[in-house]
């Protein structure tokens, strides 16, 4: 389930996390007046509202077992329930054979969500791509919920903006989320590489009173993937392998022998291997003591693959931890200091790593989650994320880092301009926005923007290049992704329309 950007977020206990949700309530609380249209993807959304506003495990199963999808998607379902409490469906906003949207009402915090579904074109009608992005208090005398962010008063999106215009209107926009204690981070807007807003807000660590600066450094959810694909091209720039090449080319003792020999590198870097993700009892178990990607790989590799490679896209985070076992493989290095030498460093990205939380690094922010929270306030995420990030997510990360490497890629410090083109132009189809090698690309308001974000309970980063208008912006949180997504919206809008 992706939340209003690029991709579905992970989790490092669920994916660019937590993903905020999708929510649902009983069958018995949708609104008795509202019912999806009778066409493909009103019927999968009808079925998937009933079997996840239960709230069971095996009913949820049984679902995406019918409908032909992983069994990893029980548990992200389950997170995403819990978060909210239920789905109230108040209203269908615009639908198709195969697609459909609608406005919900989460039972748990009565927040609006636009619901967004794409089904497969033949049965049993698969989820192609579900996400969910906030939404504001609908009015009853318009046809479809206002774009908005969980009820606060988003800033006006207008044609021509200046950027002065913008600084000044995301900034009074995040003033008065920072009064509602609605947004904790920072957030970076640039222009040609240099920057035109940057500021903190909030505590990166509220047990020691310590602020939030702009040198923050903030975890990254799934956003490390685009640090792996920029990897695996490398080397398939430098000739060490092809795109083409199987996972058992490199990898012949890899213990599920079918992925070895028809699992591809494209289909890793695009998320239709059929992998899944590797949040499973193995994880529960482990995650404290993870410190490299062999741990990582032992979670899942002599496990099954939930779909046949090849067969559509599904978000995959095991995809992307293979990835790094061949970038080991191919370069004699460790991911880490692969990425560290070839990425970090000659990008200028001195503030990021993949850091062992035993290590106690500096100037991290701790996460605070509302997540399992009765009361409606935060706790801190610790016992949620692994000890060590690694090739599908988890690092860490500034906003000027982020900002440098946009620049870095922009300039072929990374790749060739054959390569970066390549790995930024989108390859499958993810609902409206398509999916590249470890980037997401997007045309909003007829412009291109490419880049990833990430997110999981109190984790929400996110990078979006903006590649034929030449701003950058960086929206990173110590809150829960929800929360984030409403200003990566409107930046993203007010970007796309001032040019």
């Amino acid at each position: 389930m992706k939340t209003g950007g690029f991709v579905k977020t992970s989790c490092t206990a669920t994916i660019f996390a937590l993903m905020l949700g999708l929510i649902g309530t009983t069958a018995a609380q949708t609104a008795a007046d509202v019912k999806p249209p009778d066409t493909p993807a009103g019927r999968t959304l009808a079925g998937f509202l009933a079997a996840f506003n239960t709230g069971e495990a095996d009913t949820l199963r049984r679902f995406h077992k019918e409908h032909g999808d992983g069994e990893q998607l029980v548990q992200e379902d389950l997170n995403f329930y819990n978060q909210s409490g239920g789905l109230k469906l108040v209203r269908v906003i615009q639908s198709s054979d195969y697609t459909i949207e609608v406005l919900v009402q989460s039972n748990k915090n009565e927040r609006w969500l636009r619901l967004s579904m794409e089904v497969e074109k033949h049965t049993p009608y698969a989820i192609a791509d579900i996400r969910v992005q906030p939404s504001s208090r609908p009015d009853d005398n318009q046809s479809s919920a206002k774009p908005g962010g969980d009820g606060e008063q988003a800033p006006s999106a207008q044609k021509n903006m200046t950027d002065a215009q913008i600084v000044s209107s995301v900034a009074a926009y995040l003033d008065e989320l920072v009064k509602q204690d609605k947004f904790s981070g920072v957030v970076l807007i640039a222009k040609n590489g240099k920057p035109i807003f940057e500021k903190a807000y909030g505590l990166a660590n509220k047990s020691k009173n310590v602020a939030n600066n702009n040198e923050t450094k903030f975890n990254l959810g799934s956003m490390n993937k685009m640090f792996t694909a920029v990897a695996i091209a490398q080397l398939v720039q430098a000739g060490k392998l092809s795109f083409e090449d199987t996972v058992g080319k490199y990898l012949p003792d890899y213990p599920n022998k079918e992925v070895a020999a028809k699992v591809t590198i494209h289909q890793l870097l695009t998320h239709t291997s059929g992998l899944g993700s590797y949040w499973n009892a193995r994880f529960d178990a482990r995650k404290a003591s993870i410190r490299s990607v062999s741990d990582y790989l032992a979670l899942f590799a002599d496990e099954p693959a939930p779909l046949e490679p090849g067969k559509r896209f599904q978000y995959s985070n095991s995809g992307y931890i293979v990835l790094g076992a061949i970038i080991e493989k191919v370069s004699g290095k460790s991911y880490y200091d692969y990425v560290r030498e070839h990425i970090y460093k000659p990008a200028g990205m001195n503030d990021t790593d993949a850091y062992e939380m035993t290590a106690e690094p500096s100037n991290l922010a701790m996460g605070y989650t509302a997540e399992g929270a009765g009361d409606g306030g935060r706790h801190e995420n610790g016992a949620t994320r692994p000890n060590r990030g690694g090739p599908a997510g988890g690092g860490y990360s500034t906003v000027e880092d982020l900002l440098k490497f946009h620049v870095a890629l922009r300039d072929h410090k990374l790749l060739n301009e054959k390569y970066t083109e390549l790995v930024t132009t989108g390859k499958v189809s993810m609902g409206g926005a398509k999916y590249a090698y470890g980037f997401g690309e997007e045309i909003i308001n007829g412009k291109r923007v490419i880049g990833h974000n990430g997110g999981a309970p109190g984790i929400g980063s996110d990078l979006s290049m903006y590649a034929d208008l030449g701003y950058t912006a960086v929206v990173m949180t110590n809150y829960d992704p929800l929360l984030m997504m409403p200003v990566v919206r409107k930046i993203r809008e007010m970007i796309t329309l001032s040019r």
